[in-house]
C-alpha cells in the first residue's frame, strides 16, 4: 500500500484541488500546494513536488517556464505628460497602450512582426537542440525562432505600473509558447509509449533523468527556461524603451518549471507549477488580475529558533510561494460557452462586459484586449492569498497597474498556461 506523505497547504482549497495534491504527493518525496492554488492537469496550480533524479512532464506543465518578468525604470508618473496633470497622463497612457498592442505581437501562433525581434538569439545554437528528434528539430526550432517575443492569450499579459513612490515599472507574463508546448505534448506521448506528435491522456509520468527520455527532456525543458527569459525580457525591454526610459532593475522568475536543490541537505528535482521560488533573499513578481496590484515580494530570511513555525513553513513549502492571486471561477464559469464558428452562446457567463470594465474603470486602468474569463472577478484577492502564505515572503514594492495589454477577447491561444 502506497503511504501518502502529507503535504504542506497554504491557505484553503475545494477538495477537487487537494485531492489533485494528494496524488502528486503519493508520488513524490515531499509536495506543497501555495495560497493561490486551483484545479489544474494532474498536479494542481500552485503546486510544489520534489523527486529523486526524476521529473513530471505534466508538472512542469504544457507552458515550459512560463513565468514574469519586471523593470523598474528610471522615469515616475509624474514625468508623464503634464507632470500632476492627471488626465495629460492618461493620454500619455492611453498613446503608449495603442504603441504597445502595435509593437508586441499577442495571440495564437503570432509572429514577432518587429524588425528587431531576436530571431538570432545565441539559444538557437545551443546543443540541447540534438536533444530533439532529427526528423523534428528543424521545424521546432523554426516555430520557436519565428514566435520568440510574442506574447500570446490567456492570462499573458503586459503592463505598465505606479510603485507606492510613482516610479514606473514594466511587468510582463507569459512562457515558451509554441516551442515549451510542442516539447511538453511530445515528452507525455513518449512518456506513454507513443509518437512524437501524437495527442494522448494528461497523465503523470516521472522520468528518470539518467534515463535517454529523461536526459533529453531535461536538455529541452531548460532550453525553453532560457527561451522563455530571452522573451520576456525583449518584450519589457521593448516597452521601457516606448516610455523613453531606461532600466534600472529587473526582477525575474519562472513559475512552472523545475530545478535541481538541495533541500534539508538531499538533492531533488523540484517541480514548481503556478509556484514562485522564494529562498531567502530570493526576489519574485507576482501579479493579482488586470483590476488588482502586483507584487514585488521576496523570500524571509528566518532565525529558525526565534521563530521556528515561520522557518518549518519555509521548509514544508519547499521555499516556494505564490504566482499569482489564484482563480476562483473556471474560463467557461466565467465567460460561457460558444459555438467557435457560428459564435452563437451556448451556455452563458457569471461575467459581464459591464462588469468588468466597470472595475478596470474604477480601478483606473486602461485596457487594450482581454476577455472575461480574466476579469478580476475570476480571481481571488492578492492581499488575502499573501497573508495565507503564513510570513514566508515579505512585499517589497506595490505596484498600481496603470496600462493593462493583452490579447483580443476571442483569441484562442493552446500555448496558455
Amino acid at each position: 500500500m502506497t503511504v501518502v506523505k502529507e503535504p504542506k497547504v497554504f491557505g484553503t482549497h475545494e477538495p477537487q484541488t487537494l485531492a489533485q495534491l494528494r496524488d502528486v504527493a503519493s508520488r513524490a518525496e515531499r509536495a506543497a500546494l501555495m495560497a493561490d492554488g486551483h484545479v489544474g492537469y494532474v498536479m494542481p496550480i500552485g503546486g510544489v513536488a520534489a523527486y529523486k533524479d526524476r521529473v513530471s512532464v505534466v508538472g512542469v506543465g504544457f507552458d515550459i517556464a512560463c513565468g514574469n518578468a519586471a523593470i523598474r525604470t528610471d522615469k515616475a508618473l509624474a514625468d508623464l505628460g503634464g507632470g500632476d496633470d492627471a488626465e495629460a497622463q492618461r493620454r500619455t497612457l492611453s498613446t503608449l497602450a495603442e504603441e504597445i498592442g502595435a509593437r508586441v505581437s499577442f495571440g495564437i501562433g503570432r509572429k514577432n512582426r518587429a524588425d528587431d525581434a531576436p530571431m538570432d538569439h545565441p539559444l538557437f545554437e545551443d546543443a540541447a537542440w540534438q536533444a530533439a528528434p532529427p526528423q523534428h528539430r528543424q521545424a521546432l526550432r523554426e516555430k520557436a525562432r519565428l514566435q520568440l517575443g510574442t506574447v500570446g492569450s490567456g492570462n499573458h499579459y503586459v503592463d505598465v505600473f505606479a510603485d507606492e513612490g510613482g516610479t514606473l515599472w514594466v511587468g510582463v507574463h507569459f512562457g515558451s509558447r509554441g516551442f515549451g508546448y510542442t516539447v511538453a505534448s511530445a515528452f507525455l506521448a513518449l512518456s506513454q509509449g507513443r509518437a512524437w506528435g501524437e495527442r494522448v491522456p494528461e497523465r503523470e509520468v516521472l522520468l528518470d533523468l539518467a534515463a535517454p527520455l529523461g536526459h533529453d527532456y531535461w536538455q529541452l525543458m531548460t532550453l525553453a527556461g532560457r527561451y522563455a527569459y530571452a522573451g520576456r525580457e525583449w518584450v519589457a525591454r521593448k516597452v521601457v524603451s516606448l516610455l523613453g526610459a531606461r532600466e534600472v532593475d529587473l526582477v525575474h522568475n519562472h513559475h512552472n518549471f523545475a530545478w535541481k536543490e538541495a533541500h534539508d541537505g538531499e538533492e531533488m528535482i523540484v517541480v514548481r507549477k503556478g509556484a514562485t521560488p522564494a529562498f531567502p533573499g530570493q526576489r519574485g513578481f507576482v501579479g493579482g488580475s488586470m483590476g488588482d496590484d502586483a507584487v514585488i515580494v521576496q523570500g524571509v530570511a528566518v532565525d529558525p529558533e526565534a521563530d521556528p513555525a515561520r522557518a518549518r513553513a519555509q521548509r514544508e513549502g519547499l521555499f516556494s510561494t505564490i504566482h499569482g492571486a489564484g482563480r476562483v471561477m473556471s474560463r467557461t464559469q466565467a465567460a460561457g460557452k460558444r459555438n467557435r464558428r457560428s459564435g452563437r452562446v451556448l451556455a452563458p457567463g457569471r461575467i459581464t462586459a459591464e462588469m468588468m470594465h466597470a472595475w478596470v474603470r474604477a480601478k483606473g486602468v486602461i485596457l487594450r484586449g482581454g476577455g472575461l474569463d480574466e476579469s478580476p472577478h475570476v480571481y481571488r484577492r492578492l492581499p488575502e492569498v499573501l497573508a495565507a502564505q503564513e510570513g514566508t515572503v515579505e512585499v517589497l514594492h506595490t505596484l498600481r497597474p496603470l496600462v493593462v495589454v493583452m490579447a483580443g477577447a476571442d483569441e484562442f491561444d493552446p500555448y496558455k498556461d
